[in-house]
């Protein structure tokens, strides 16, 4: 199938700091874009691929798994480190928990992690049934596009097949016992209006890492999808401070990022 306008992966090539970007599950580059593009205009060199089974059509979702999922941000990560002095891992909702299990199996080779609405556990008693009711129920409604800014939409798909459900629930119960693992400085950015992740995702998260270098921020007037809502900016502005103060020889003025190459739809 033909991927979706809008939902291209994004590439481009800037200085010899990187970041990897992880998108959410049923969404698509397009919700992290902005970012994307945000830390590319700061000379930043930037991936943001497309995770296998999205960006198309939710069927093609159902016959994929975390492993598929991980597997694309895994190697992206040893692209970047292979050709840059120093890598970044972020991402939103699951691509949070993707960036985190990144820093815990990769070690000193992540420098830094930036999550937005991390995602740790499908919660809510059906969550239990999704072993057996799979097999019965082929999906549910969608979760894209919570977003409290009237003007703003998530291209992600208006079904969740419950099979990938099921494999998310798996994904989390290991990213999960990963957690203690992480001891990279973390930024975590989220919202206490989330229709999708509870707080208590967050606060779970920041209980088991062990890094010291921590910095949560709250942001007040955005949903789930934040990336594409009222603090968008903010989460921008955070992010390239937080790279800036651990990166060396970054200069977190916008305009350097004129003299790389961009590739994306």
């Amino acid at each position: 199938m033909p991927v979706l306008s809008g939902a291209e992966p994004f590439r481009h090539e800037g200085g010899e700091v990187a970041v990897l970007l992880c998108h959410g599950f049923t969404g698509s580059p397009q919700s992290l874009r902005p970012w994307a593009e945000h830390l590319a205009e700061r000379g930043l060199t930037v991936s943001l691929p497309l995770l296998p089974g999205h960006g198309t059509r939710w069927e093609d979702l159902r016959i994929t798994g975390w492993q598929d999922w991980y597997a694309e941000v895994d190697r992206e990560l040893r692209l970047l480190c292979e050709r840059r002095e120093q890598v970044f891992v972020a991402g939103l909702s699951m691509g949070g928990a993707l960036a985190l299990r990144l820093a815990a199996k990769h070690g000193d080779a992540v420098s830094g992690v930036v999550v937005v609405n991390p995602a740790n556990k499908v919660h809510g008693l059906a969550a239990h049934a999704l072993p057996v009711v799979r097999h019965f129920v082929r999906s549910t409604k969608g979760i894209a596009s919570d977003i409290a800014k009237p003007d703003s939409r998530e291209l992600g798909y208006d079904r969740v097949p419950l099979h990938a459900a099921h494999s998310l629930r798996q994904f989390f119960q290991t990213a999960d016992r990963e957690l203690p693992q992480v001891t990279q400085p973390v930024l975590l950015l989220r919202s206490p209006q989330d229709h999708v992740v509870p707080p208590a995702d967050s606060a779970r998260i920041l209980s088991r890492i062990s890094s010291t270098d921590v910095k949560e921020v709250v942001l007040e007037q955005s949903y789930h999808v934040a990336t594409l809502d009222h603090d968008a900016d903010r989460i921008f502005e955070e992010s390239v401070e937080f790279i800036g103060r651990l990166a060396s020889g970054f200069d977190t003025e916008p305009g350097l990022g004129k003299e790389g190459t961009t590739a994306g739809g």
